[in-house]
């Protein structure tokens, strides 16, 4: 016998499936209980409402990157290495996750409750205010000017988070969102924290 909540696990797990391929249009309850190998009137006894499943898997996401932040955030001595770890962590977790990356970038939540996509917006911020922090600390490190704007430079480098999902989603997955980093870096980065590299 399936005991609720790994029915739960099971559906959430095949709709993460499901939304892994890039160019499956909207999924129906009865594909997804296909998929999970459960019964529909099941599947609305778990879900009762289409969003739900949504908002499941944004608090997945939320959980994972936060969880990684925080561990990043207290183990990193130095700023610019936070930084740097956050942004790899983000475009990492996409490599990993294709079809969490079609929510993180709204793909998969068109014609859904809006409230999804409040909730992305909401994730992006808090994302971003998380680089704000990182960078506060560069400075109380002497690592960038105190005149340096960390609200442009933190809002550049989620524009380049979110500019590097949207590529690997709408390219089918083909366009790695760890490309080119190397080469990269120094263009996203502030420039003062490559002093210390000579």
């Amino acid at each position: 016998m399936v005991v609720p909540h790994q029915r739960q696990d099971r559906v959430l797990q095949a709709f993460a499936q499901m939304l892994e391929n890039p160019y499956m249009e909207r999924i129906t309850v009865t594909m997804l209980a296909t998929q999970a190998g459960v019964s529909r009137a099941s599947l609305y006894r778990t879900f009762p409402k289409r969003f739900q499943m949504f908002e499941a898997l944004i608090e997945f996401i939320e959980q994972t990157l936060f969880v990684r932040i925080n561990q990043i955030l207290e183990k990193q001595d130095e700023g610019a290495a936070k930084i740097e770890h956050m942004i790899l962590l983000l475009l990492g977790f996409s490599k990993k996750n294709p079809g969490m990356t079609r929510i993180l970038i709204s793909d998969a939540l068109v014609g859904e409750h809006r409230n999804l996509q409040v909730r992305i917006d909401q994730l992006h911020d808090r994302i971003e205010v998380t680089l704000k922090q990182a960078l506060r600390f560069a400075i109380t490190e002497q690592q960038v000017s105190v005149r340096f704007d960390i609200t442009a430079q933190a809002n550049t480098m989620m524009c380049f988070v979110i500019g590097r999902w949207y590529q690997f989603v709408k390219s089918g997955f083909q366009r790695d969102p760890l490309a080119d980093w190397e080469n990269q870096r120094r263009l996203v980065l502030p420039s003062e924290l490559f002093k210390r590299d000579g």
